[in-house]
């Protein structure tokens, strides 16, 4: 059987993922993601109200016309996870495959409320559900897979398409978390024997966005230790606290409402994307919220409420907000222009359970929120976090795991493959032979 890949997105930026793979008359794609960057470098961009094409020149969402050079019908399009990397060009994108998307529950659920609010297109793709551990048949010969991994969002697997050649393993994004906050631990097990089937694995996807950091990532239970840590030593302030988190990290929201509650805090969710995402987790039963936990995303509600906490006492609420890369358009953005009814007051504690994601415009508005906000007075608590994704010995144990017969470095640029590509390479692999540094755009073809 023919087994070829078209690099498609993610192979120049982290962003805008999107991955084919062919296997004789069978393709699936793999992720259709958003790079948010280009998005936010424009002022006042509603993606909604965008065509395709003019989102593709500006390098927002994947160039999928190589598409076309695939001799085979798409039969299913599998994004890994819920994050707009991943999912936020199916609206854009899905409607021009006759193919359903086919994703875990609480992803499902995300892209469900990307194709609602979508204003050009209309998709019409069915939606499937498959739960981490489940298969499905791709046309007469292939098998889908999901294997379940731990990330920084729930209900992320990594797809596996088993082919008479071998399987294709498309490994974004995970870190090997063996005590997470919610959810099951990475599935090893799974991996291990995917790695001693049959023809093994032909070709492993990987995502090496920390593969230059040594170590391990840490667990998620490690951020809320450190997370408790901090929220305990400010119990006795009697000022403002705000803190402020990944939307979509229900882990982490989790456990800064739980913290709240210790040091005697009511706490509430502020902003469009806290409230999309929170209530999306509790509705589907992920996560269990205290029944008066407050969501508020629309702007009006946001501000009755920063006036309540005003009129009650900053130092009885904790304000969880949108903003930990201090976008524009977010909660704690506004906050540090004093654009909302909350008044930051000297010495209040503001708490980036987040890092600042490596890429120059985030960088460039991180800087420039915690700039505002140092100036109304307050302190900054920074780096409260871990990362979702592997170092590099997390690297090591999936080569070992799976003993990929080809390697595909993937979600970085040329300069984010290079540690990748030693530590390949340090394993055995070599560069042009079984180890394929690609670009967007590109084929690679695996069988003939």
């Amino acid at each position: 059987m023919e087994v070829e890949i078209a690099t498609i997105g993610g192979y120049e930026e982290v962003g805008r993922q999107m991955t084919a793979v062919r296997a004789g008359d069978d393709v699936v794609i793999f992720d259709m993601g958003l790079n948010l960057s280009k998005v936010l470098i424009h002022d006042n961009v509603e993606t909604e109200r965008m065509h395709s094409l003019d989102l593709i020149d500006m390098g927002a969402i994947p160039d999928d016309r190589v598409m076309s050079d695939l001799e085979g019908d798409v039969k299913a399009i599998v994004p890994t996870h819920g994050h707009l990397d991943h999912i936020g060009a199916i609206s854009k994108l899905a409607h021009r495959y006759d193919a359903p998307v086919v994703a875990t529950p609480f992803t499902i659920e995300l892209v469900k409320q990307q194709i609602k609010g979508e204003e050009k297109f209309g998709v019409q793709n069915d939606l499937i559900k498959m739960e981490a551990g489940e298969t499905m048949d791709i046309g007469d010969r292939n098998e889908l897979e999901f294997v379940n991994v731990t990330h920084s969002i729930i209900d992320a697997i990594n797809p596996v398409l088993h082919t008479p050649e071998g399987s294709v393993v498309y490994g974004l994004d995970k870190r090997m978390d063996h005590t997470p906050v919610i959810g099951d631990p990475i599935d090893m097990e799974r991996f291990r024997e995917i790695g001693r089937e049959g023809n093994g694995v032909l070709a492993y996807i990987e995502d090496c966005t920390n593969a230059g950091k040594k170590g391990r990532t840490p667990s998620e239970s490690v951020a809320r230790r450190h997370l408790k840590d901090v929220m305990y030593s400010v119990e006795d302030y009697d000022g403002g606290i705000v803190a402020t988190t990944f939307s979509s990290h229900i882990a982490r929201v989790k456990s800064l409402v739980e913290f709240a509650d210790d040091i005697g805090r009511q706490p509430v969710l502020l902003g469009r994307s806290m409230e999309k995402y929170s209530g999306t987790a509790e509705r589907l039963d992920f996560v269990d919220f205290p029944e008066d936990l407050g969501m508020y995303g629309h702007r009006k509600s946001v501000d009755r409420t920063f006036k309540r906490i005003m009129n009650e006492g900053k130092e009885n609420f904790l304000p969880i907000v949108t903003g930990h890369q201090g976008e524009p358009r977010a909660m704690l953005t506004r906050m540090g222009r004093g654009e909302t009814p909350y008044e930051l007051d000297n010495g209040d504690k503001v708490i980036f359970s987040a890092r600042v994601i490596p890429e120059p415009t985030n960088e460039g508005q991180r800087y420039q929120s915690e700039k505002l906000l140092g100036m109304q007075g307050a302190r900054i608590y920074d780096d409260i976090h871990v990362s979702g994704h592997l170092n590099r010995e997390g690297h090591y144990e999936m080569l070992d795991a799976l003993q990929p017969q080809n390697v595909i470095p993937a979600h970085q640029n040329l300069k984010g493959f290079a540690p990748y590509v030693d530590l390949c390479e340090d394993q055995g692999y070599k560069l042009g032979r079984d180890l394929h540094v690609t670009r967007n755009g590109n084929m690679i073809q695996l069988t003939e």
